[in-house]
């Protein structure tokens, strides 16, 4: 179960990062980026791959936060328990 929710934040966060990255390289070309007043040293595939992992986990991080916004209260305070290790009040 737990992959099945992993994978619907992955999944579609990795699209996203791929779109992006994308869109931010049809309009910037890596070697005119400058970091701290300085240009990057960094080859023009080392600062694709670095930044397409950047995208990525800005989008796993928003794709996190919208599958817990959508969840329901009975599976936020779902206990984790078996059911004959539980204490009372868990359910």
């Amino acid at each position: 179960m737990w992959n099945q929710k992993l994978m619907r934040v992955l999944w579609p966060a990795f699209l996203a990062a791929c779109v992006l990255e994308l869109v931010v390289f049809a309009v910037v070309d890596p070697q005119d980026l400058h970091w701290g007043g300085q240009p990057v040293v960094l080859s023009r595939q080392s600062i694709y791959t670095v930044s397409f992992f950047v995208f990525w986990a800005i989008s796993i991080g928003s794709n996190a936060l919208t599958a817990l916004l959508a969840m329901t209260p009975a599976e936020v305070n779902l206990c984790p328990l078996p059911e004959a290790q539980r204490p009372k009040g868990c359910q």
